[in-house]
């Protein structure tokens, strides 16, 4: 019995002296919350899965990091809400996609498809927003004035259809803001294979960089830039691998002769080839065509159905003759190094502009490359992998609830690196990834 007794002394001894983690209290540091704003594009917005729809909005990062704001005294931030689940309505508009299965000349595969249901129609929100984030805007369309005429999505919160963006900022008296923008400088050449679109000028690029900071600092407000992933971290660019061109030994033997009928100097074997892409530089007095080389992208919206059952990238099952994928679904090494060229030249202007103002800098260049191979948070593992990595929606550009979650972790981290502040992380476990059927 007395033995017993000892026991239970040392065990209550032991339990005394265990040492209590205090749970860290959420402080501001040198930084103010009171009102934030957020400025960007799409990804700002909450934008995701093709559309902007409600409850994308409300999983935003920047309304995620308003929440742990809230923790520390910070005030209501406004987003120009949309009502529906399915996205916004007017002409060229096109529906969220969600992860449902689709029957096509492959059989029937799971995939994105277009989530159909009642759209918002388009029109004014009628209230002040905190959420600046405009989809489709580059940098310098923040500096245009009427710009609410040309972009839908501005137009639905801008207080006058004359204003610029950055006019927006002032009458919200900000003392803290996040900026992410820039992406659209360079993304639209990218998304269109180098054909639909330009890349923004350096110059263009700074000097409008530059206004926007100077709109959002004038009055003394702290705040966060982010810097532009490069786009070999997107799944929308690194899904269809160059060489997706899969043969067996009987059909690579059949594709070889046919290239050799045809006059063309191409080699296939059984597993993995190079897709045949449209080239007008081919020495071919007919078809003007080339094998991809590695580091090539093929986009996400290229016609999959058409490479699966058809013969895109390699012979035509209908004409019999060779039958590229064209260049708008394709990113040439040359397109890619312009690509990589002004993103580095954005995001040397971007750590500028943040020294220069003293104002927290994030490196999501760097971020999403770390979460590439994949990155445990919270017991979670994220990577960048389309649809089954968590961090990206179904367009393969935007975020996820979930990626928007680390995002917003990864502004946090540099916000309190900067301010002193101790900002508590986004618990990424309370939000989805691709939800599937």
């Amino acid at each position: 019995m007395k033995k017993l007794i000892y026991i239970l002394i040392s065990f209550v001894i032991l339990a005394g002296c265990e040492p209590k983690i205090d749970e860290l209290t959420p402080t501001t540091g040198s930084a103010n919350f009171t009102s934030f704003v957020a400025v960007g594009n799409s990804l700002m917005a909450g934008f995701a899965d093709g559309a902007l729809y409600k409850s994308a909005q409300e999983t935003s990062f920047a309304n995620l990091m308003a929440n742990q704001f809230k923790l520390v005294g910070g005030g209501n931030f406004v987003q120009p809400i949309v009502t529906s689940e399915y996205g916004v309505e007017f002409p060229g508009s096109m529906p969220r996609l969600k992860l449902g299965y689709a029957t096509s000349c492959a059989g029937t595969s799971l995939g994105p498809v277009p989530d159909i249901g009642p759209r918002e129609p388009l029109g004014p929100v009628g209230y002040l927003v905190n959420n600046l984030g405009i989809p489709g805007a580059k940098s310098f369309h923040l500096l245009v004035p009427g710009y609410a005429l040309m972009n839908p999505y501005y137009a639905r919160f801008a207080t006058s259809p004359t204003n610029m963006v950055i006019q927006e900022i002032a009458p919200l008296n900000p003392t803290f803001f996040a900026l992410w923008l820039g992406n659209n400088d360079v993304l639209g050449y990218a998304t269109s294979g180098g054909v639909g679109d330009s890349i923004t000028d350096q110059q263009t690029f700074g000097f409008a960089m530059g206004q926007v900071v100077q709109s959002l600092v004038g009055n003394g407000a702290k705040g966060i830039i982010a810097n532009i992933p490069e786009i070999t971290t997107v799944p929308f660019f690194t899904t269809i691998p160059y060489n997706g061109l899969v043969l067996n030994d009987s059909l690579a033997n059949l594709v070889n002769h046919a290239m050799s009928l045809f006059q063309l100097p191409f080699v296939y074997h059984a597993g993995p080839n190079p897709f045949l892409v449209a080239d007008p530089t081919s020495p071919h007095p007919l078809f003007k065509v080339r094998q991809m080389q590695p580091g090539e992208l093929v986009l996400l919206t290229a016609p999959q159905d058409s490479m699966k059952c058809y013969g895109m990238g390699l012979i035509s099952s209908i004409t019999l003759t060779p039958w590229p994928i064209p260049s708008q679904f394709v990113l040439t090494q040359d397109e890619i190094t312009n690509i990589e060229t002004a993103i580095a030249g954005y995001n040397q202007t971007i750590k500028g502009l943040a020294q220069t103002n003293g104002i927290a800098w994030v490196d999501m260049n760097a971020k999403l490359k770390e979460l590439q191979p994949g990155m445990i948070w919270d017991g979670v593992e994220v990577n960048t992998k389309f649809i089954e990595g968590g961090g990206f929606s179904l367009d393969g550009i935007h975020l996820t609830p979930r990626g928007n979650a680390v995002a917003a972790n990864f502004f946090i981290e540099s916000i309190n690196a900067q301010y002193g502040s101790t900002l508590p992380y986004v618990d990424i476990t309370k939000y989805p990834g691709v939800l599937f059927p």
